[in-house]
């Protein structure tokens, strides 16, 4: 049994990891901390746990994770903060899970570029030591690292959905379009004005549609999967949604091909993965991936098409983003790394119709 504490569990994505730790056969949660809510039971702001713990809210202190003699820490805070708390948590021999950006990008120097820090990261040697927290790229480095950086949302479903052609170099690198929707919650606990309801219902928005800072994420990845520089132009849109993310990215191929090369690829990399599935179905009501069916679950849904007029590729992929997109894909990185089954905790089937 390994003793978690998350800091920063007030936020959607800490009331989800609590949510899925609670229910984790090998994982007792210890301590939940919150500024805004120290003292407060965690059911008054995360009311679906109400009758599943009545821990209260702490203030977040290195301290207080000492104390609750913690195994692994998870890191729900913004980004920018994660940075302050990481190092203190590896130099107290803790596991640091990691759900901010500070620990994603390995080159110190990105965080200028990407996120406007006024210098580059001041902890290069740990920066690099992180694990990129996507397991079916990463699964060896997370198994033995200290420090996991659980990947964005959208870079995660923009990530997946791309891989296979690339490290098979079966699609132009040069030029890779990405198109992202992502429900209201990827915009957390304290979103903007345009994310209450009225402004975000019946729309489909585009926002920071060319700098977007998971681009960064989504180009070193592939980068490292194709052994040379990939570019993509990344554009997001908020859409009228609670939960999830759909992607659908445009690349030319690199050559003739035909359908069943596309299917060698996305089987020969994800063919015995648990967490992602193939949606290419002529029959059925499914054809390709959908947000509807991943919704509450780890899975990400991928699918293809195939354009031959114009020697181009379409690809689709659908997640849950509190799920896959954070909360989920930390604890499958946590499993991996302490040696538990890696769907411990994460055995969930879509509910149908919803």
């Amino acid at each position: 049994m390994r003793r978690a504490c998350i800091i920063g569990a007030s936020g959607v994505i800490g009331g989800e990891l609590l949510r899925l730790l609670l229910g984790h056969g090998n994982v007792e949660v210890v301590c939940a901390t919150s500024r805004r809510f120290a003292g407060e039971f965690i059911y008054r702001i995360h009311p679906n746990l109400r009758g599943f713990t009545n821990l209260k809210f702490t203030q977040p202190s290195i301290d207080a994770v000492l104390k609750n003699e913690a195994d692994v820490v998870f890191l729900a805070l913004p980004h920018g903060e994660s940075v302050k708390w990481v190092p203190k948590v590896v130099e107290s021999g803790l596991l640091a899970i990691d759900l901010s950006a500070d620990f994603r990008l390995k080159n110190p120097d990105d965080y200028v570029k990407w996120y406007h820090w006024p210098q580059p990261h001041p902890y290069p040697d740990l920066l690099k030591a992180a694990a990129y927290g996507l397991p079916e790229l990463h699964r060896d480095e997370i198994k033995g690292s200290r420090v996991i950086a659980v990947p964005g949302c959208m870079a995660t479903a923009s990530i997946v959905s791309l891989a296979p052609l690339v490290k098979g170099h079966l699609i132009n690198s040069d030029f890779i379009v990405v198109d992202a929707k992502i429900a209201s919650s990827g915009a957390g606990a304290e979103g903007t004005v345009l994310d209450f309801h009225w402004h975000r219902t019946h729309v489909v928005r585009p926002y920071q549609p060319v700098g977007h800072r998971h681009t960064a994420e989504i180009e070193q990845e592939l980068s490292l999967l194709a052994g040379s520089q990939v570019n993509v132009a990344f554009t997001p849109h908020a859409v009228d949604m609670v939960r999830g993310i759909f992607v659908t990215g445009h690349a030319k191929l690199s050559s003739s091909l035909n359908e069943p090369d596309l299917w060698k690829a996305y089987r020969g990399m994800y063919g015995n993965e648990k967490f992602i599935r193939i949606v290419k179905d002529k029959a059925g009501l499914a054809h390709y991936p959908s947000v509807k069916y991943v919704v509450g679950t780890n899975m990400v849904d991928v699918g293809f098409e195939l354009d031959q007029r114009l020697n181009r590729v379409v690809v689709f992929s659908a997640i849950d983003n509190l799920i896959r997109g954070a909360a989920g894909q930390a604890i499958q990185s946590f499993n991996i790394n302490q040696g538990f089954p890696e769907d411990e905790g994460l055995r969930f089937i879509t509910p149908y119709p919803v």
